[in-house]
């Protein structure tokens, strides 16, 4: 496949990449907090975190090169096409919670093949009570 590049990131969140982030929300949280979160990360800025860092604030395991959507997040990083940022939710320190990768989950492992380092474009938000 040849070497790889650092990849190239979008400024905004794709369309799909919101109604994919709700129907994952919809598994750990209400209706109605789904869609005041979704909101609000329509509305959040984007930052940027590194790759080794989401993945631990999300308490998931990194998964392997292998994984055919880890795979076409590498080939579109080596193709040159950009990768859209990733969704987060805040975890909750003091209590325990792990943040969300509400969408880009696969784009987060796929940076960190790269590099651990990477920085990835995210947009956060922070749950309401």
């Amino acid at each position: 496949m040849g070497a790889m590049r650092d990849p190239i990131w979008k400024n905004e969140p794709d369309d799909h990449d919101f109604p994919a982030a709700a129907d994952y929300l919809a598994l750990v949280a209400a209706p109605e907090r789904v869609s005041s979160i979704v909101a609000a990360l329509h509305a959040a800025p984007t930052v940027l975190k590194k790759a080794k860092d989401v993945l631990r604030a999300a308490r998931l395991p990194l998964l392997p090169k292998d994984n055919p959507h880890v795979a076409a997040d590498l080939a579109k990083v080596h193709a040159g096409t950009p990768l859209s940022p990733v969704l987060l939710v805040r975890g909750e320190l003091t209590t325990g919670t792990p943040a969300q990768i509400a969408d880009g989950y696969h784009r987060v492992c796929a940076s960190w093949y790269l590099d651990e380092n990477t920085q990835i474009p995210c947009r956060i938000v922070t749950p309401t009570a």
